[in-house]
C-alpha cells in the first residue's frame, strides 16, 4: 500500500499528476481530485507530497482490474474524499469531477443541508445532492472549523424552520429562556438543535438536543 509520495512534480495533465521521487528511476502517476489539480497547476517541477488512495478499476464490466493511484493534499482531504465515496452514485471518477471545491466547502454545504450549492459541482444534480446530505449530514463536522460549523449548523436550522423559529422551535426557544438562557444563545442552540433533527416530535425533544449540542 503506497500512503505517501514526495518528489518532484513532472505534469499536471488534466486529472493526472506525474511525480518523480528523488534518485528514483520510477515516475508515478496519480489522479487528482479537480481542486487539486487546478491548485497544483503552477507548482510543476517544484517538490510536493501527496497523500495517496489505491484503487482497482474495472474494465470490461469487471473482466480486469486496472490499479489506479489517488493523490490528495493531506490525510484529511483523503478522509473526505473515501467518506463522499461511500454515497450511493458517487463512485471513484465521479468523486474526482465532483470536488471542484475543497473538501472544507463541501462539507460546509453538507452541514447546512445546502443543495443548491452542492448541484454547483460537477457530476452532483438536485437528486445526488439530496442524497449526499442525507447520507452525510452529521458525519462531516471534523472538517470544519468551529466557526464555519457554527454557520452551518445555524444555516441548516434555518432552512429547516423557513428562516424564523415557530410551533416546536418557539416552545422551545421560550423554555430555554425562561431556564436562564440568553435570546442569542437561545436560538443558536435551536437552531443547531434542528440541523442535527430536523422535525423533531416535541419542544422536550428539541430542548434535549439542544443542551446535547450546546452554544458551540
Amino acid at each position: 500500500m503506497i500512503d505517501r509520495l514526495t518528489g518532484r512534480l513532472e505534469s499536471v495533465e488534466g486529472a493526472e499528476a506525474v511525480l518523480i521521487p528523488e534518485g528514483s528511476p520510477l515516475a508515478y502517476a496519480a489522479l487528482l481530485p479537480a481542486y487539486l489539480a487546478e491548485r497544483l497547476a503552477g507548482s510543476v517541477g517544484q517538490e510536493i507530497r501527496l497523500h495517496t488512495h489505491l484503487i482497482l478499476e474495472s474494465q470490461n464490466q469487471g473482466a480486469t482490474f486496472t490499479p489506479r493511484l489517488i493523490g490528495f493534499g493531506s490525510p484529511a482531504e483523503r478522509a473526505f474524499f473515501m467518506l463522499f465515496t461511500t454515497v450511493k452514485g458517487v463512485g471513484s471518477r465521479k468523486a474526482l469531477r465532483a470536488m471542484a471545491a475543497e473538501p472544507a466547502e463541501i462539507a460546509r454545504a453538507i452541514a447546512a443541508h445546502d443543495t443548491k450549492t452542492l448541484t454547483k459541482l460537477p457530476e452532483i444534480g438536485k437528486r445526488l445532492a439530496e442524497t449526499v446530505v442525507a447520507e452525510l449530514s452529521g458525519k462531516v463536522e471534523k472538517y470544519l472549523s468551529t466557526d464555519d460549523l457554527d454557520r452551518a449548523l445555524a444555516e441548516a436550522g434555518s432552512r429547516a424552520m423557513g428562516g424564523t423559529l415557530d410551533g416546536e422551535a418557539k416552545k422551545a426557544h421560550a423554555a430555554l429562556l425562561a431556564l436562564g438562557e440568553t435570546p442569542t444563545d437561545a436560538e443558536q442552540m435551536i437552531r443547531r438543535a434542528l440541523a442535527m433533527e430536523p422535525k423533531p416530535s416535541s419542544s422536550d425533544e428539541l430542548i434535549k438536543a439542544a443542551y446535547q449540542v450546546g452554544r458551540g
